[in-house]
């Protein structure tokens, strides 16, 4: 009996010392409660400004996905719904970054949920970007950026809505330039994505004013000629007003239909091709319905429109070698 309780004595000893490196108790507030709950320690490289702010590359791909995503109402309630959450939670991880459109909610709590949750089931590192004014500028209705950061780095800096004075655009276009992480700064590919949700019922005036925009975004002063403009315009391309006449800007989605129904073609990205040689000619509509067997009420669950994606070069210019220059 007494070499038992030494045993056991030694291996209480030694778990407790196990669980006091590895672990901590910490507190938190839900719903106006008090809850404990142990969580690892951050190791070294967390200490010393490692993970999870700079997570681990792991073996770098030659491309990026780059996706666009309107949802149409995601909020907690449509989170909620398992058959939704379960579809998009398998889907997001085919993309480094996904431009989303329709978030609804006073704040980021949704967004904040969607994260937990992807990175719950992948073990992946996403995390999410939009304006810092949005709660208090009380919007309601707002685009988000969606992106892995173990591939994707975001100037938070630059993340910011488009200031239209004039109140011609009814959601405001979100703007944030990003760099590919696991590369030399000055051979890895970086853009500004501007991410569009178009009024149905003024699209021809919104998209006469997205001209301006783009132009603005390319002439800030920033010397970064990779713009993208991405997300649900409301038309196809042959009618995107002074948008489409921006001179070398292209629309990579042509004949398509990307809604659920399959009627219309509403969502593209658009880029100047003589600037962005990064682009490797890729771009699909995902069609949500054969992808995941879904019949047609189960994906205009999801969203009324199909998501669309184009793939990319990691490095500048296109090619491993090649040194950003400002102008």
């Amino acid at each position: 009996m007494p070499k038992q309780l030494l045993i056991v004595s030694v291996i209480a000893v030694v778990g407790g010392i196990y669980f006091f490196l590895n672990y901590e108790i910490q507190s938190q507030q839900e719903n106006g409660k008090t809850c404990w709950k142990i969580v690892p320690k951050a190791s070294p490289a967390t200490a010393s400004g490692g993970s999870p702010s700079d997570p681990s590359t792991g073996p770098l791909r030659p491309t990026i996905r780059i996706a666009t995503y309107q949802l149409g109402r995601l909020d907690d309630t449509k989170l909620a719904n398992r058959r939704v959450s379960d579809v998009l939670i398998r889907f997001f991880p085919r993309f480094d970054l996904i431009a989303l459109q329709g978030v609804r909610g006073k704040n980021q709590g949704v967004l904040v949920r969607l994260i937990e949750q992807l990175n719950a089931a992948t073990g992946r590192s996403y995390d999410f970007a939009t304006c810092p004014t949005q709660q208090r500028d009380a919007l309601e209705h707002y685009s988000a950026f969606l992106f892995d950061r173990a591939r994707i780095d975001v100037d938070r800096t630059t993340v910011h809505f488009v200031d239209d004075r004039l109140g011609r655009i009814r959601i405001k276009p979100l703007v944030g330039s990003f760099r590919v992480r696991g590369l030399d700064p000055a051979q890895a590919f970086t853009f500004t994505l501007v991410n569009v949700e178009t009024d149905p019922d003024h699209a021809t005036a919104e998209l006469d004013v997205l001209a301006e925009v783009f132009r603005a975004v390319r002439d800030d002063g920033r010397g970064e000629d990779d713009i993208i403009l991405l997300g649900d315009l409301e038309n196809d391309d042959q009618h995107l007003g002074q948008l489409g006449k921006l001179l070398g800007v292209t629309a990579l989605v042509s004949g398509i239909p990307t809604t659920t129904r399959g009627a219309n073609l509403l969502d593209n990205i658009l880029l100047d091709r003589r600037a962005t040689s990064e682009f490797t000619g890729r771009v699909e509509v995902v069609d949500m319905m054969r992808e995941f067997e879904l019949t047609m009420p189960g994906a205009q669950e999801v969203s009324d429109h199909l998501p669309v994606w184009a793939e990319f070069s990691v490095f500048e210019g296109g090619q491993a070698g090649h040194v950003t220059t400002t102008n």
